[in-house]
């Protein structure tokens, strides 16, 4: 994105000469007399990479190699012209970059897909309702099971992916539940107290009943990723989940997208994204 362009061409312009930088920079990453292995014919050459990833231009990405901010598969590359090849892992500055340009997408997902890339026996699939959305090939974040509706992220940004699904970030899902029957208070202060499931600790965030609606309607945030969690946890005090929706994710919001349709996401919308 443009934010990252112009931060990282400032951060260089000041220290790209300096002796120090490079000096501290081999302190993590040992420079050999060889470089990695490359083809003279197959691949695309490193500058050009750095530049389709929307970091810098070709002329400032040489710059940046000839000063020591790139390594290809853990190896520091000051070569120019040196090609990288599909299967490498290329990274400007520690963080891990790709020419393909990065996409988000949220879908409202309805009820009877299931989140995978492909299902062998035949079954309807997420990827069947954002197939026209991106040229890139994109993944869901996280999951949702078959029954469970609600948002669901999409992305390229494999950084991103695996810092929204990392249980350390806390990210905030937040889900509507509708139950087979009305919740007690006492089993609602239970879910309140430390909830135990499969031998772990369940962190439930927040839980309540849904303003205006009768008790079978719930509120419930919380940030594990575990399969079926928030159905297993009403199970704990008795109940049965006829409905789940998830309402919001990391920020997001259903605001004006209806079941079964996607949008890509605001500039801004990534950027809060990126501040988790």
């Amino acid at each position: 994105m443009s934010t990252r362009k112009n931060s990282s061409r400032g951060r260089h312009a000041s220290k790209g000469n300096s002796p120090q930088r490079k000096k501290g920079f081999q302190k993590d990453f040992k420079k050999t007399s060889s470089q990695p292995k490359k083809t003279d014919t197959d691949g695309i050459r490193l500058n050009k990479f750095i530049s389709n990833s929307g970091i810098c231009s070709r002329r400032e990405a040489d710059t940046f190699i000839e000063h020591g901010s790139v390594t290809v598969n853990g190896e520091l590359v000051t070569e120019m012209g040196y090609k990288v090849q599909p299967t490498d892992e290329v990274r400007f500055d520690g963080t891990m970059i790709s020419p393909e340009k990065k996409r988000y997408v949220l879908l409202n997902k309805p009820k009877n897909y299931i989140t995978t890339m492909d299902d062998e026996r035949g079954r309807k699939t997420v990827m069947d309702l954002v197939d026209s959305a991106t040229k890139e090939r994109i993944y869901p974040v996280g999951r949702l099971d078959r029954m469970t509706t609600g948002l669901l992220l999409f992305t390229n940004d494999g950084e991103l992916a695996k810092k929204l699904t990392h249980p350390k970030h806390n990210v905030r899902k937040l889900y509507h539940a509708s139950l087979d029957r009305k919740l007690d208070l006492k089993d609602l202060e239970k879910l309140r107290g430390d909830v135990i499931i499969e031998g772990r600790k369940v962190f439930i965030d927040a839980v309540s009943y849904v303003e205006g609606q009768n008790k079978t309607e719930i509120g419930i945030e919380i940030h594990s990723g575990r399969n079926r969690i928030v159905r297993k946890i009403f199970e704990h005090v008795g109940y049965k989940v006829v409905k789940l929706d998830r309402v919001i994710f990391a920020g997001l919001t259903k605001k004006n997208l209806q079941r079964g349709r996607w949008r890509e996401l605001t500039n801004q919308e990534v950027i809060n994204l990126q501040m988790i």
